[in-house]
C-alpha cells in the first residue's frame, strides 16, 4: 500500500518581514549605555572585573566585552550580573530607573571589618580622626 505525501507549498510570497503595527513609546534618553550602567554598578559596588566575573562563572575578558557594549546582554547574563552586583535587573537595565539605597563598596565593608577587629580604643581613636576628617571636607566644600 502506497501512502501518498502532500507536496510541501512553495512560499511564494515577499521574503522580508511585514513592518510593525505596533505603536511603542520612545525610551528615555541616557548617556549611559547598558555596559557603562554595568561598569559604574560593578565600581560602585567595589568590585574588579575579575572579581566580577568569578561571580557570575564568566572571565574577566567577557566582562570587559559586555562593558565596553562588544558584547549585548542577554537575560541570562542580566540576571547573572544583578544577583553578583545585589541590584534589581531594572537597576543594570533602566537608563533612569528608581534611585535605590545604596550599599556601602566591597572597599568600605573590607576596612570596616578590618577596623572591628582592632582594640577598643584603637577604635575609638580611628574613628575621631574619620569624624575630623569629614567635618573638614564638608566645612571645606560648603565654602566652595
Amino acid at each position: 500500500m502506497e501512502t501518498l505525501l502532500p507536496e510541501p507549498q512553495r512560499y511564494t510570497g515577499s521574503v522580508l518581514p511585514k513592518p510593525s503595527k505596533l505603536k511603542l513609546m520612545p525610551l528615555p534618553p541616557s548617556d549611559e549605555s547598558p555596559g557603562q550602567r554595568l561598569a559604574r554598578l560593578r565600581r560602585e559596588r567595589g568590585f574588579t572585573q575579575n572579581e566580577l566575573a568569578e561571580k557570575t562563572g564568566l572571565v574577566q575578558t567577557l566582562v570587559s566585552d559586555y562593558e565596553r557594549g562588544k558584547l549585548r546582554l542577554n537575560a541570562d547574563m542580566i540576571l547573572r550580573f544583578s544577583t553578583a552586583l545585589e541590584v534589581s535587573t531594572d537597576d543594570l537595565l533602566q537608563p533612569s530607573g528608581p534611585k535605590t539605597l545604596r550599599k556601602p563598596s566591597r572597599k568600605v565593608l573590607r576596612r570596616l571589618e578590618q577596623i572591628e577587629k582592632l582594640p577598643a580604643r584603637q577604635q575609638l581613636t580611628l574613628l575621631r580622626t574619620i569624624d575630623t576628617f569629614l567635618e573638614n571636607a564638608v566645612l571645606r566644600s560648603a565654602r566652595r
